[in-house]
């Protein structure tokens, strides 16, 4: 019997935008879940118009996170409209959403005690800027925004620096990761009690947890982080480097492999000099390290010494651009790049699931849909005739 992901059999609907909510929808998708995402009519999901970048008439910002899910539009503001929403659900496993919570319950008839009340086995996850409770509740929230206020901006850069965000969305990112695992947690959980729950997932709530050794560092010592670069605060060599002729970075993240290093590159008295005699030394003392360590590597290319260094047995790397990261023969092996066909602008390619799975693998199925592409398909899916469909659209309903 062939399984076409480890989640076949679960259903999703999907009504988020932006980043956050479509990456946790999307990789449910790879892992088999039905997904429905609904849009608003005439609109869309707000990403779609994110641009430039655009690929024809397609925003790459929502190309890159809208594969394996079949797209609606509806109009939550007519009765039509919620009904097929509630119809929807009925036949649910999961339900996703970023809409606030009044605005769930005052014109959508989204909330959670209303979907709950037609389906109890339903787990409802809504995704938020600073969750359902507490005096933030109900503000706006994006990526920017939890990146600023979970105090990664303020030790991001080099010292002396402005507060620099992370270029990518990595809250978003982060939120959506979460938003996955709490899901299929509460799927499991359901397989015991027979009933679905609410799921408050944050963005400032999951961005603070990136924190992690750093603020393990203030927990212990009452002292805020400082910026430091590309250095590590807490083990070195553990950095980039300068070559002759680009960057590396090196990672000698135990007392052996800082051996191996100083034998490499032929720099065996640095062990006997007190500055580097342990990590904690050597992390006292990096701006010394790393000028040392620079002077050397400077004399031969960055390929020379990654080959030296590597046969050694020492973590190291080149500092690839984004073109040769996605071309690296390691990512080509594990499927990183897939390539969809979309029904309007032809080849359409996107970042794969990481994960490999041995029996139930991940699949790539369906491009990002068009606005309302298949709204015709899911309504007759739930029972509704060519009469009732065209009632819909008179309505407005989508």
């Amino acid at each position: 019997m062939t399984c076409h992901g480890a989640l076949e059999g679960i259903t999703v609907v999907d009504l988020t935008q932006a980043m956050a909510g479509p990456f946790c929808t999307m990789t449910l998708g790879d892992m088999g879940a039905k997904v429905v995402k609904v849009e608003l009519p005439g609109i869309g999901d707000q990403s779609r118009g994110w641009g430039p970048p655009f690929q024809i008439t397609e925003s790459a910002y929502f190309l890159c996170v809208n594969r394996n899910k079949r797209g609606i539009t509806l109009n939550l503001k007519t009765e039509g409209g919620r009904r097929v929403m509630h119809a929807l659900v009925e036949r649910a496993d999961v339900f996703v959403t970023n809409i606030p919570r009044d605005t769930q319950r005052i014109a959508n008839g989204v909330d959670w005690d209303t979907l709950h009340a037609l389906n109890p086995r339903l787990v409802y996850c809504l995704i938020s800027g600073f969750g359902a409770t507490g005096p933030f509740a109900n503000q706006p929230g994006y990526d920017l925004i939890a990146q600023g206020l979970a105090g990664l901006m303020s030790i991001t850069g080099e010292p002396g620096t402005p507060p620099m965000r992370f270029p990518a969305p990595m809250a978003d990112i982060g939120t959506g990761l979460y938003a996955v695992i709490a899901i299929e947690a509460a799927l499991l959980a359901r397989e015991r009690t027979g009933s679905g729950q609410f799921l408050d997932v944050s963005l400032q709530a999951c961005q603070l947890t990136w924190l992690t050794n750093l603020s393990g560092a203030y927990f212990v010592t009452g002292k805020l982080p400082r910026k430091l670069g590309n250095a590590y605060p807490s083990i070195a060599p553990f950095s980039v480097f300068r070559a002759r002729d680009d960057y590396l970075v090196i990672s000698a993240g135990s007392e052996r492999l800082w051996h191996q290093l100083c034998v490499a590159l032929e720099l065996e008295s640095l062990e006997d000099d007190p500055r580097f005699a342990t990590n904690a030394d050597r992390t006292q003392n990096q701006a010394e390290l790393t000028e040392l360590l620079n002077d050397v590597l400077g004399r031969r290319d960055a390929g020379h010494w990654i080959a030296l260094l590597q046969e050694a047995g020492i973590p190291c790397g080149p500092i690839l651009d984004v073109a040769q990261a996605l071309a690296h023969p390691q990512a080509v092996h594990r499927g990183v790049v897939v390539e969809q066909q979309h029904p309007a602008i032809g080849p359409v390619c996107s970042v794969g699931n990481p994960i490999a799975f041995s029996e139930t693998p991940v699949h790539y199925l369906s491009a990002p849909p068009l606005l309302g592409q298949h709204t015709e398909e899911v309504l007759r899916e739930l029972g509704y005739d060519t009469a009732r469909i065209e009632r819909l659209r008179a309505e407005g309903a989508f």
